[in-house]
């Protein structure tokens, strides 16, 4: 009876098998960190929630100030901020990396062709020569022509894992990207509203200039007419001087508010100029999200949580190096003295086989790169958890600001009535000979800073606003960028001429 022969198994069962091997990676399971999350927000009991809730900002969340020239200088942050551009740039370096983690899974596929002429040669003693060429040896023509493949089985999950952790390291480099972008909006915003305060500032020194030059031109009047001391006129010139002086400083800060403005556009100071206005930006109501939502909100938040990830990933990277290498590798060609027969069947050669390599002794070098990824996790769990926590002290800090300033506005406005009230009352009295003129000089000075106090509450009411819309994330969405969004979001930036 004619025994059986063996059954091959086919290569499909086989590469099926390694499949679901692969499938067992060695490591822990990535779980997000756990972090302690308010219930709300300390301020949030005083703080005037917009009703209804469409003013939520959606969007270009700058457009909240109903400013349209601030709408469009924000509009080249995208295009034109170097720093932006600098971190799409990583952003892409961190999706090829995932390409070429992922690109570990196929075999690897190379191609040979040699011609070649030479001489035998054969070993010697260790005293002589390393090799010798054999006296009366014929020379010969050798062409070769091979394709090589290999591929390694990725049964505990090395490969696997490495593509997790760069996966989240280019999660981690998008949300840095937006990072980047949510912080250059916000400079360029807060450096607008600045420069509209000291325009508004500018604006409120010269009126005063014009009234005190009309101050002087009475007081003169009245010297001339015996009616007021020569001291009167030198107050009223040394006020006028002064109030000059303080209008002309203000062009210093203007002009470096300009150019920062220029710079976060990407442009050079020389290049731009910003006109005087004489509106300030709305006064937004910004309605606040519950605590849990900003951890979904921040993209520094979600870059740090991603690092986490990352991290992770790299543990079970550090760990399957304690496990066998599978590998697969084929050979097949053709090869002869003479080219014009190379492509003959009885030159042809193959050769396929698996190859099992394991580290039997390295002096401890795998378990201290593995303790190194237990602490290196240790260290972005410990980044991410802080970065939630300033993330609430950045809010908290925006919504004390906005509260005690709006109460500090309503008296600081009730106390400019007065001055105003105060000064025309002593300007009067002045004129009717009842006090002298330095009553005048002080009320005016009263006035004028109780004015200019009040410019001041407002530029910082705004800032704290624009403060508060970036410490909520902006308009940024998306805790956990997939890999499609992520590949939209580039596309974008580099159409954009990024």
């Amino acid at each position: 009876m004619t025994p059986t022969p063996p059954r091959r198994i086919p290569c499909t069962v086989l590469l099926c098998a390694l499949s679901t091997l692969a499938g067992c990676a060695v490591g822990p399971d990535y779980q997000r960190p756990a972090v302690a999350a308010p219930a709300q927000y300390k301020e949030l009991s005083a703080w005037k929630v917009a009703e209804p809730s469409d003013e939520a900002p959606r969007g270009n969340w700058w457009e909240i100030y109903g400013d349209a020239q601030l709408n469009a200088l924000v509009a080249q942050v995208e295009v034109a901020n170097q720093n932006v551009a600098a971190a799409a740039a990583q952003y892409r370096q961190a999706r090829a990396v995932v390409a070429a983690a992922r690109a570990a899974w196929f075999p690897v596929i190379a191609t040979d062709f040699t011609l070649s002429r030479g001489q035998g040669t054969v070993g010697t003693s260790a005293t002589a020569a390393s090799n010798a060429v054999i006296v009366g040896a014929p020379i010969r023509n050798t062409a070769r022509l091979s394709l090589d493949a290999s591929w390694e089985a990725d049964v505990w999950g090395r490969i696997g894992r490495g593509v997790e952790s760069d996966t989240a390291a280019a999660q981690a480099s998008a949300a840095d990207l937006q990072a980047a972008l949510l912080s250059a909006q916000a400079a360029l915003v807060q450096a607008y509203i600045e420069l509209r305060i000291n325009d508004a500032q500018q604006r409120l020194l010269d009126e005063t200039v014009v009234a005190y030059q009309r101050s002087l031109q009475i007081t003169r009047h009245r010297y001339a007419a015996g009616v007021a001391a020569r001291l009167d006129v030198a107050q009223a010139e040394t006020q006028l001087k002064a109030t000059e002086a303080q209008a002309i400083d203000l062009g210093v800060q203007r002009g470096q508010l300009e150019h920062a403005i220029a710079l976060l556009m990407g442009r050079a100071p020389a290049d731009f100029a910003l006109p005087p206005t004489d509106t300030l930006p709305l006064l937004p109501q910004i309605p606040v999200g519950l605590p849990s939502a900003l951890l979904e909100r921040r993209p520094d938040v979600a870059a740090a949580e991603r690092r986490a990830a990352a991290a992770n990933a790299q543990i079970g990277v550090a760990q399957a190096a304690f496990f066998p290498a599978l590998t697969f590798s084929a050979s097949g060609g053709y090869q002869t003295s003479s080219l014009s027969q190379l492509l003959t069947l009885p030159n042809r050669f193959w050769s396929l086989g698996p190859a099992l390599a394991l580290t039997l002794f390295d002096a401890g070098a795998r378990s201290a790169r593995k303790e190194q990824a237990m602490a290196a996790y240790d260290q972005s769990v410990a980044g991410y958890r802080q970065a939630v926590l300033t993330a609430f002290q950045d809010v908290e800090d925006n919504l004390v600001a906005l509260r005690i300033l709006a109460e500090e506005a309503v008296v600081q406005r009730e106390a400019a009535q007065f001055a105003a009230e105060s000064l025309r009352l002593t300007d009067n009295q002045y004129r009717s000979g009842t006090v002298s003129y330095l009553n005048v000089v002080i009320t005016q000075a009263a006035a004028l800073a109780t004015q200019r106090n009040s410019l001041d509450i407002t530029g910082r009411r705004l800032l704290a606003s624009a403060a508060l819309q970036k410490a909520l994330g902006g308009d940024w969405r998306a805790a956990e960028t997939t890999e499609q969004e992520t590949s939209l979001m580039a596309s974008h930036r580099i159409r954009e001429g990024l």
